[in-house]
């Protein structure tokens, strides 16, 4: 077997909740031009002169209660870890060789390919831990992989796993931890996936013509919208939905964590809001393009989200845990790259 190095590439998080490190690490993510796709001269005058300067100390605030509530480190952090662990334990009898970089911050893209780089693989195999491509995601961090990689005198063989929205572990690890919670004791599901500006899928699409909201992206997955943001948010859904065999009426699919109106819709605390004012008492909600839960999960979901719910009459916000480090979950990690060796 060809001596393969597996890197697990997640967005990242700030060294600690100190202001200076949410600083860098807004910055570096914000200045990203796939994330914020503006002229290069309006970002930087947005992100560093506008958004970093006022936002950092509200985001540390917040990452501090995030770390409180993970014994002082980042989740993320620890359920890449431990993922890694477990699939270093599958494969302990196979040439393969784990390693775990953040896109933004430590452990940095560059260190861990600066280690690969001397060890001498015969291929890496790229896992971005993002389960529906998006650019601001699994291709940012690809480009960043490919423009460190580029610089080698000898590249070895790459494979990317560019995304796994419809990888049977994940699937099942979603539904299994939703049955766990009795999904029968809820008035509605939601399953939030994090926004996007609806420019950005519509890129997807070659012609200035086609834009996504031409695409049958809400029902079906087709040779022109498999890459699209929105319609494997929506295939993720189904199913899970048939996993538990939920009807259409019974669940709704919302976007979260948006910047402004031109972004994914409906927006997740605007659909909570309206289902409580329905007369809802318990949500249980997924969010599904996180598979290590973090601050849009266990901040955002689970306590911003319940605020709104209750300030319009509901009573509960339920999260299903993010896919972590479970089994089933290691199980369909595992597979993925089993079928690139």
């Amino acid at each position: 077997m060809k001596k393969t190095a597996v890197v697990l590439v997640q967005l990242g998080t700030p060294d600690s909740p100190k202001v200076s490190d949410v600083r860098r690490y807004l910055s570096e993510f914000l200045n990203d031009p796939r994330v914020i796709d503006i002229p290069w001269l309006l970002r930087k005058i947005l992100v560093n002169l506008i958004i970093v300067p006022f936002r950092a100390p509200k985001s540390a605030k917040i990452y501090k209660e995030l770390w409180d509530m993970s014994n002082g480190i980042s989740p993320l952090m620890t359920h890449t870890q431990n993922l890694q662990k477990k699939l270093e334990q599958r494969f302990s009898n196979d040439n393969v060789d784990f390693f775990m970089g953040m896109r933004y911050q430590n452990p940095s893209l560059q260190s861990v390919l600066d280690e690969i780089k001397l060890k001498n693989f015969d291929q890496i195999i790229f896992l971005p831990l993002f389960p529906q491509y998006a650019s601001a995601s699994t291709g940012s961090a690809m480009e960043k992989c490919m423009d460190i990689v580029k610089s080698w005198w000898v590249i070895p063989e790459i494979k990317v796993i560019s995304q796994f929205y419809d990888n049977e572990g994940y699937i099942e690890t979603q539904a299994l931890l939703a049955k766990e919670l009795g999904i029968e004791n809820y008035d509605h599901i939601l399953f939030s996936y994090h926004g996007l500006p609806e420019r950005q899928v519509d890129k997807v699409y070659h012609e200035p013509t086609d834009l996504c909201g031409n695409e049958p992206c809400e029902t079906e997955i087709n040779e022109r919208n498999k890459f699209c943001y929105k319609a494997t948010s929506y295939a993720t859904t189904r199913l899970i939905a048939e996993k538990l065999g939920l009807n259409e009426s019974q669940y709704t699919v919302c976007f979260q964590s948006r910047l402004d109106k031109k972004w994914l819709r409906p927006f997740s605390d605007e659909v909570v809001e309206e289902r409580a004012k329905m007369g809802d008492k318990k949500l249980l909600v997924f969010s599904p393009a996180f598979v290590a839960d973090c601050l849009e999960t266990l901040i955002e979901i689970g306590g911003e989200y319940q605020e709104i719910f209750e300030e319009h009459g509901g009573e509960k916000v339920q999260l299903v845990p993010s896919c972590n480090d479970h089994e089933l979950f290691v199980a369909g990690m595992e597979q993925e790259i089993r079928s690139r060796l």
